[in-house]
């Protein structure tokens, strides 16, 4: 995948960082020029290309423009040229269909950091659509909903992975599948890792460590209960496992 750097002369407006920039109201260098320029056709008058730029390309199943060569002197933003994700396309026009509307820009930015990542947290998320955690759990639980993420855990470590669905759409049924065995895989090996630190270990316990609920916490210790790797002691909440 090549990306294509493309070099504005003139540094970031004041006040505008990489930080910041998908969310600042737009600042030109020159008011008198710019409204000019609008007027007669030349840009357009909400000001917001960066906002285009980014819609353009994550629609189409490609990375997000980067901007992080730029400097004090010039503005630089890369573009990859690589191939439109046609199958994801569709998937995003079958839920802007449904809802009636465009799919929003935050949206479109946590789907394209989930097919890259895999697995995101809150904490990753609001920094990367620049918006608040409340904002950004809008828009995470919104996705949610419509069935395109799936969220596990709870509290602060609740996390996001993109959903069968998503998978299923894009032809990559054995990804998800191959996903979700290795996180089941991952979670037994934490707990008996912790019950060979520490000589047991608790549901509790098993909540925080492996970032799940309740009920998911008492299913993967049943299951590791089943198949003879741990033993019970005690029961209800004063039920504890080991070796």
């Amino acid at each position: 995948m090549e990306a294509l750097p493309s070099p504005i002369q003139g540094g970031v407006v004041e006040g505008v960082t990489l930080q910041n920039f998908l969310v600042t109201e737009p600042r030109p260098r020159n008011p008198l020029l710019a409204d000019i320029a609008k007027r007669i056709g030349l840009a357009e008058r909400t000001g917001r290309g960066i906002d285009r730029i980014y819609t353009g390309l994550l629609r189409y199943g490609r990375p997000a423009p980067d901007y992080s060569r730029s400097d004090a002197t010039s503005v630089v933003v890369c573009m990859s040229n690589a191939e439109s994700d046609m199958a994801f396309l569709e998937l995003v026009l079958r839920e802007e269909e449904r809802r009636g509307r465009a799919m929003s820009l935050d949206s479109l930015i946590v789907l394209s950091r989930l097919r890259q990542e895999r697995r995101l947290t809150m904490g990753y998320i609001a920094p990367v659509i620049q918006k608040s955690e409340q904002e950004a759990r809008r828009a995470i639980e919104g996705l949610v909903e419509a069935g395109l993420v799936e969220a596990h855990g709870s509290g602060r470590a609740r996390a996001y992975t993109l959903s069968a669905k998503v998978y299923r759409g894009a032809g990559r049924k054995a990804d998800y599948v191959r996903q979700a065995g290795f996180d089941v895989i991952r979670q037994e090996q934490m707990v008996l890792h912790y019950i060979d630190t520490h000589g047991s270990i608790k549901r509790a316990e098993v909540v925080e460590l492996c970032r799940l609920t309740p009920p998911q916490a008492y299913h993967l210790l049943r299951r590791l209960k089943a198949a003879g790797v741990i033993v019970q002691h005690g029961v209800k909440r004063h039920a504890f496992y080991t070796r």
